[in-house]
């Protein structure tokens, strides 16, 4: 029992120390540590901080358009690439139909197809159903399977879209996670206004450079006459503007023909940002793309020298300008009519990638921030009256030994704080909750320890043996009993979201810190009295 080395005392001293100086940011206003080489500090969720929650929805049917859209163009493509001679792909009824002209290539067809519609996940099954109706015709019917694959798969990365844009606003901890297949909760702490992330979060942000069609007219452009191969867009900045490729339709926005394929997509693109135009200083949107979407930037603009490409956001023409001359190297600007504000926003939406599926706010509400400041102040009332009132009963019940309980109440308080600030942790109000819960039961293991001192001394064991012994058989009971808290923790935060794994997580720290202030830091105060003092009796 008295073989504590001194290495383990300082260590243990050093550790606790250090965790405890971890938590003094967190007690002191933000304008003080801010210019702190280290400040870690406890970050506080909705329900304390005040702030905005929003709960985003997905419009799925425009994914499953999408992505029959992409079906055909890769249909399409392949067939030619395998020199199989097809007619025109239908995309109604939400399939894909098209006629063989040769039947004799009916197996090549249906091997190259099956080879492109493997199984999906992890079941094995098909994305896509094949038919062959009259030996010449083929129809591809979406599988419910390969559908909800899609829907996940545009989920993540719609999650994680928004996660990226909210960051770049400079946002402290917000909680953004999936609920149910096609819903995402985002909840900003401090945010009293989200007129801004709404419209930030709404954009799909999807960019393109399409080449202009100047032959299409734009006279049969306003009457839904449109050139084959060619679409027809919005381009709200070509009012007054004249050309014979933009339809002019009195009172109503402006229209252009673009080509159906993109010359290049923002998903090459690596970065976007506000700065000022060199030539008159206003603000545009600067755009940087990789080595692969530079080269294909070049060459299709030393193709096309004097001719106007569209440059297309969100299925709307910011600007068509001319390719005076070969863009090389794979940057240019994007002009707009841009304040600073619009510019910077753009660069998030595009740097951030865009969304891979339509989200609009179906819900939303603002915590105002004195509902959390008295929370927090209940909270801190709640605390200090358990710690008062444990340090009481342990010291009426145990005299020394609860003394020594009671500094390690005080420590593993602090040292709950010192982890969470390490760890940037976040603080609700279920998570006060769970602190309060872990000081009221901190000193179960000192409890049961003590009790055991005390049968050990009544059946006549000398005080090192009683106190010897009573640490090392509560141990075990100590640790089981802690064992079924924890698992209970790791459920609720495995499974738990949002305030259920705000208390999971301030409940697991409490419980690995209660235990090792409680078992171990309690009895380096022990051994040390004992090797000072080496009392004969102990009353406990």
């Amino acid at each position: 029992m008295l073989d504590f080395p001194r290495w383990k005392v300082w260590s243990i001293s050093v550790f606790l120390i250090v965790l405890c100086a971890l938590a003094v940011p967190s007690f002191l206003p933000e304008r003080i540590t801010a210019g702190w080489p280290v400040h870690p500090r406890i970050n506080l969720g909705l329900d304390l901080a005040g702030g905005s929650y929003l709960l985003l929805e997905a419009n799925t049917d425009d994914l499953i358009v999408t992505r029959l859209g992409q079906k055909k163009q890769e249909v399409a493509t392949d067939m030619r690439r395998a020199k199989i001679d097809i007619g025109e792909i239908s995309t109604s009824g939400g399939k894909l139909t098209f006629m063989l002209r040769n039947a004799g290539q009916l197996e090549d067809a249906r091997q190259l197809l099956s080879q492109k519609t493997n199984g999906v996940g992890t079941t094995g099954q098909r994305d896509w159903d094949i038919a062959v109706v009259n030996s010449t015709q083929f129809v591809l019917t979406p599988t419910q399977a390969g559908i909800q694959a899609a829907i996940d798969g545009a989920m993540d990365g719609a999650t994680e879209v928004v996660r990226r844009r909210i960051d770049s606003l400079g946002t402290r901890e917000p909680t953004i996670i999936k609920q149910g297949s096609t819903r995402i909760v985002v909840q900003v702490p401090g945010l009293q206004d989200p007129t801004a992330l709404k419209a930030l979060l709404g954009k799909t942000a999807k960019l393109e450079f399409k080449l202009v069609d100047v032959n299409a007219d734009g006279s049969q452009l306003v009457k839904g006459i449109v050139p084959i191969g060619d679409q027809v867009l919005p381009y709200p900045s070509a009012a007054g503007f004249r050309a014979s490729y933009i339809g002019q339709e009195q009172g109503k926005v402006p229209v252009i023909a673009v080509r159906n394929e993109a010359i290049i997509t923002g998903k090459n693109l690596t970065d976007a940002r506000e700065e000022p135009d060199p030539q008159d200083n206003q603000p545009v949107v600067a755009f940087q793309f990789d080595t692969e979407g530079g080269k294909s930037f070049a060459k299709v603009t030393q193709a096309n020298v004097g001719k106007p490409f569209a440059i297309i956001l969100d299925n709307s023409v910011i600007s068509a300008p001319n390719i005076n001359t070969p863009i090389m190297g794979g940057s240019g600007i994007i002009q707009g009519g841009f304040t600073v504000k619009t510019a910077n926003d753009l660069a998030i939406q595009l740097k951030s990638g865009a969304l891979p599926v339509a989200l609009k706010v179906v819900e939303e509400s603002t915590v105002g921030p004195d509902l959390g400041k008295d929370s927090i102040n209940a909270g801190i009332t709640a605390s200090i009256i358990a710690v008062v009132l444990v340090v009481l009963f342990m010291l009426v019940t145990y005299g020394r030994f609860g003394i020594y309980a009671d500094w390690a109440v005080v420590i593993n308080v602090l040292v709950i704080m010192g982890v969470l600030a390490l760890i940037n942790g976040t603080l609700t109000l279920p998570g006060i909750a769970g602190f309060v819960l872990t000081i009221g039961t901190a000193v179960d293991a000192n409890v049961l320890i003590n009790e055991r001192i005390r049968e050990e001394r009544r059946r006549g064991r000398s005080v090192v043996q009683a106190v010897e012994l009573g640490y090392k058989e509560a141990s075990r009971t100590i640790f089981e009993a802690n064992m079924t808290h924890a698992i209970s923790g790791v459920i609720m935060f495995l499974l738990g979201s949002g305030p259920v794994k705000g208390f999971a997580v301030v409940l697991l720290i409490g419980i690995a810190t209660s235990v090792f202030t409680a078992v171990t830091f309690t009895r380096m105060l022990v051994v040390l009295w004992l090797r000072k003092h080496r009392p004969q009796t102990i009353h406990i």
